[in-house]
């Protein structure tokens, strides 16, 4: 599928709008700005695939009573190192930090912690925890499935089996986190989701047919999209791939283990009696104090570390060599200056959900050509 022309929105005006959606949506004011501030921290950094584009999905969740507003966590096991956390269904947005919170408390006290998540809505771009605990001096590890949620074929099938199943590790630095943060797909379901409204088409071998063969067809996952702002995965009959053929499998396969069967959350599949009713999303963090193993210089070894690395002579005339994080800092800095750029039918799509809840959209600049 052609990219088609983007308008760019501003950060703020994107931002209050997207609050309230969700605000008459049925979220108080305080979750919407929340929900919002997070889904514009993924544009920002790139990923447009978490971003505002979600708004229209979360919004119909809601509706139908697939995730619920204004929850909190349960805790359901707990030591002084570790924990078990209940969702009870709540937007990602809202849970997810406060998981993130509780394992930060515990390796603050004990030097190191695992906290296990379960039950909650899409929490979005995993960096965004990473770098939370980074902001506390912590190094954090983060393996991510979703029950229910089977998108993906494991390497060598061609049926669903797995989701995109993120893995994410944040590292603090004086000079600010590096962050790794990837889908063990070779592109995040987000990212087909933006190629079907106009926007950067995925590789082709991304998506996968029933027959074996690959292709970059957002149909394949989402069946017929013509004239509909509409996207269901399980109106298509294919699948996503894996990245690294048997190693993004292997790590896929190993975030069910840790983020659904450690948990008690459910692993992708199967789904019982064959039919998705909701998903939920899994994760098992591991937070690290520096300090507690003795390595007083960490944060000064890691930049050192990362300079010499970025100091690689590049492969070819004009490149660099980046480090994890830094195409997403780029991105925040130029975006903040220039606004938000929204494929025709994302924003489109977003309006529609506006108009549906009563409110009028903004006025936005015409297309980029």
């Amino acid at each position: 599928m052609a990219e088609l022309p983007t308008t760019s929105v501003p950060v703020d005006i994107l931002r209050g709008f997207v609050a309230d959606i969700f605000t008459a949506a049925g979220c108080a004011r305080e979750e919407g700005a929340q929900i919002s501030r997070y889904l514009l921290s993924a544009n920002l950094t790139g990923h447009d695939s978490h971003g505002v584009i979600r708004t229209p999905r979360y919004v119909q969740w809601l509706q139908e009573g697939k995730v619920v507003a204004g929850q909190d966590i349960t805790i359901v096991h707990e030591t002084p190192t570790h924990a078990i956390v209940d969702g009870n269904w709540g937007f990602g947005q809202t849970i997810a930090p406060r998981a993130v919170d509780l394992g930060i408390a515990k390796a603050r006290a004990n030097g190191l912690s695992v906290v296990g998540l379960r039950r909650t809505g899409h929490i979005g771009r995993i960096g965004d925890w990473g770098e939370r605990a980074a902001a506390a001096g912590l190094i954090s590890l983060h393996f991510v499935n979703v029950a229910g949620g089977e998108l993906v074929a494991p390497f060598g099938g061609v049926d669903r089996r797995f989701s995109t199943n993120p893995i994410c590790i944040g590292v603090p630095t004086k000079q600010g986190p590096i962050i790794l943060d990837f889908a063990t797909s070779l592109v995040a379901e987000g990212k087909v989701l933006v190629a079907s409204n106009g926007g950067k088409p995925v590789p082709h071998g991304a998506l996968i047919e029933p027959d074996g063969r690959l292709t970059a067809d957002p149909r394949t996952l989402y069946g017929p999209i013509e004239g509909t702002h509409v996207r269901d995965s399980a109106q298509g009959t294919g699948a996503m791939r894996t990245f690294g053929e048997h190693k993004g499998s292997g790590l896929a396969f190993m975030c069910e283990m840790l983020a659904g069967c450690l948990t008690e959350g459910g692993t992708s599949g199967p789904i019982p009696g064959g039919k998705r009713t909701r998903i939920a999303n899994g994760m098992l963090s591991i937070y690290l104090a520096p300090g507690s193993f003795g390595a007083a210089r960490f944060e000064d070894a890691a930049r050192e570390y990362a300079d010499y690395v970025k100091a690689s002579r590049p492969a070819g005339t004009g490149g660099e060599v980046l480090i994890p994080g830094e195409p997403e800092n780029r991105n925040r800095v130029e975006r903040l200056a220039k606004g938000i750029p929204l494929q025709p039918e994302t924003w489109a799509a977003i309006c529609a959900t506006a108009r549906g809840l009563g409110l009028t959209p903004p006025t936005v600049p015409t297309p980029n050509v």
